[in-house]
């Protein structure tokens, strides 16, 4: 493994421990070159995932960007970092389990509102003002009105 501050290809690992929810290892490692200490997480992966994006563009998955993308719906939330992680395995858990290599963009946009609309309601407001492209403070108010169930929002 690089090391992130030198450059060097050779570092060791002084500690390895699974995560809290055992879906990954976490590993401490070293520097001999700069001395350095830092963290690696070693994951399974079951397949590679190839997202196709409303342009039709293709991209390999990045499980980085789907943690990123909620944790900018989450920011200044009472969700922890732990909670977030955890979903974010159970969406990854759900894309590869669907048994198929290509995914739509959509398909992990709906994955993604359906675990925030459970986990927190403003965050799931955030993250959808972004996904559904909402343009307007009408569009935020017709998505809350149909959030609440009211009638003459619809």
């Amino acid at each position: 493994m690089r090391c992130p501050f030198c450059g060097n290809d050779d570092t060791s690992v002084k500690d390895s421990r699974p995560t809290e929810d055992s879906t990954a290892i976490r590993r401490r490692r070293q520097c001999p070159n700069c001395g350095a200490r830092f963290t690696t997480f070693e994951r399974i992966q079951l397949r590679e995932l190839i997202v196709i994006k409303s342009n039709a563009q293709r991209s390999p998955f990045d499980r980085d960007k789907l943690v990123n993308s909620m944790m900018i719906s989450m920011r200044k939330r009472p969700v922890s970092p732990d909670r977030i992680e955890r979903v974010a395995n159970g969406i990854v858990r759900r894309l590869e389990s669907l048994g198929e290599a290509e995914i739509p963009s959509s398909v992990i946009g709906e994955m993604v509102m359906e675990a925030l609309s459970h986990l927190d309601s403003v965050a799931y407001v955030r993250f959808a003002s972004v996904y559904r492209n909402f343009h307007e403070a009408r569009d935020f108010e017709q998505f809350i009105g149909e959030l609440s169930g009211d009638p003459e929002s619809e």
